[in-house]
């Protein structure tokens, strides 16, 4: 959106030097490890409009002085959202929202002109920068919405008022902060408790407690899901006749007919019938919208797939949580090869359900047949142990501190016909093992 601060016009919002456009407005944010105020001069260097400080820097271009500029970030972007007249669609989940997200997007922006929030800016500062950075004319946007905590995503919510809340699944991931997967359901409902009584939840069937999200909005609630899950019973986007393979997987959605996506596995399937769904809460017609999900591209470190070397890479290292490791091991273990490899960083914010969560990860490759399993840092060391319990052999699990170790490793144990697996928490920096493999 266009902004005017301190007399210059601004076309974009920006707390970061390094992917700030030229026009941008450079909203110095002072955190406990570094203080943005120190990249002003820089942020102008790289062709910054104007800036927003809580202390005038000597010497940089136009500012605009204010107490607090987290704050002023927050509020200009809810005073933008309240002139705004377009449809916010808000994504949450413990795995799949930026696929989801972007998927979302791509089925929108086949009739509306829409924003997206780029890449995965989906916290205090991210929600208001990523509404900021809407244009003008828009009339959509698709917002993700993360959290640690309780009481976050109802915060985000009050800022960008979303109209349609699509809640991808509720998992283990960041049970470190709020003690339960109860508890952390409850935390993601707050999106759909967000919605004013005219909005729209959009839900996955085939996750109970996402189902049961319904009860918590009066208004209208769009089921998607997939038969196979033996839940979808009541989904309004059902996915039929589903076929995976290594390019992506084709289904068939009744009264529909056939779709083709390119986003692999279980996880590529979900989040297209969340698109769909999505469209439906619109209006769109659904058959037209073949080509938008046969398009659909993976964001970057997630569910993308590499050929190298006469193997088969599957590259999924921006971030873990025990569920999302299954979903992709299954993929894993669904795609042709002499061998399986699996390497799989530490799992994060686990908490005091780490070592359990991690061996039932391992339990898990084991027997849903991955020949090999690597272990990068930390707690993955039990999940390799769980491995080698469950039944694979002495030779076929592996553990290593650092990642460029395992990626050394697997530079001369992996070979031609192997299918592997990259992914962890994104602490671990798995993709330094994948560089290291590659290069």
């Amino acid at each position: 959106m266009n902004l005017l601060v301190a007399g210059a016009h601004c076309t974009s919002v920006s707390t970061d030097t390094r992917t700030l456009q030229p026009g941008a407005l450079f909203v110095a944010l002072a955190g406990p490890n570094h203080d943005a105020h120190d990249f002003v001069p820089a942020a102008f260097q790289r062709g910054a409009a104007a800036a927003v400080v809580s202390r005038e820097v000597p010497g940089a271009g136009p500012q605009l002085v204010v107490g607090d500029t987290l704050h002023w970030l927050q509020r200009t972007a809810r005073e933008a959202r309240l002139r705004w007249h377009g449809k916010l669609v808000g994504v949450t989940g413990s795995a799949g929202k930026t696929t989801t997200k972007d998927a979302v997007a791509a089925v929108l922006s086949t009739s509306f002109k829409t924003g997206k929030s780029t890449g995965n800016l989906n916290n205090h500062i991210g929600v208001p920068v990523s509404f900021l950075n809407v244009a003008d004319d828009a009339n959509a946007a698709v917002l993700e919405f993360g959290m640690n905590h309780a009481g976050e995503i109802r915060s985000l919510a009050a800022l960008a008022a979303p109209d349609v809340a699509v809640v991808t699944n509720v998992g283990t991931a960041h049970i470190e902060h709020l003690g339960s997967i109860d508890a952390i359901a409850l935390a993601k409902r707050e999106l759909v408790e967000a919605l004013p009584p005219g909005g729209t939840a959009v839900l996955n069937a085939d996750d109970a407690r996402v189902r049961a999200f319904a009860a918590a909005h009066p208004g209208r609630t769009i089921f998607f899901g997939s038969t196979s899950s033996g839940l979808s019973e009541v989904a309004h986007v059902r996915a039929e006749n589903v076929e995976y393979f290594e390019e992506g997987s084709r289904f068939a959605v009744a009264d529909v007919g056939s779709f083709f996506c390119p986003l692999p596995g279980r996880g590529g399937l979900m989040a297209a019938l969340a698109a769909l769904a999505t469209a439906k809460a619109f209006g769109l017609n659904l058959s037209g919208l073949k080509d938008a999900i046969a398009g659909l591209e993976p964001p970057n470190m997630r569910l993308t797939r590499l050929r190298h070397g006469g193997m088969v890479i599957w590259n999924d290292c921006y971030n873990s949580n025990p569920e999302a490791a299954m979903m992709m091991l299954d993929l894993l273990a669904s795609t042709p090869a002499s061998r399986r490899i699996a390497v799989l960083g530490e799992m994060l914010e686990l908490g005091r359900w780490s070592e359990d969560l991690h061996r039932e990860v391992g339990r898990f490759a084991a027997r849903c047949g991955i020949n090999v399993l690597v272990g990068i840092r930390g707690a993955a060391r039990q999940l390799v142990d769980a491995g080698l319990d469950a039944g694979l052999a002495p030779g076929a699990a592996h553990f290593f501190h650092e990642p460029p170790e395992a990626g050394r490793f697997l530079k001369s144990f992996a070979r031609e016909g192997d299918a592997l697996l990259f992914k962890g928490s994104r602490g671990t920096r798995v993709e330094l093992a994948l560089e290291a493999f590659l290069n």
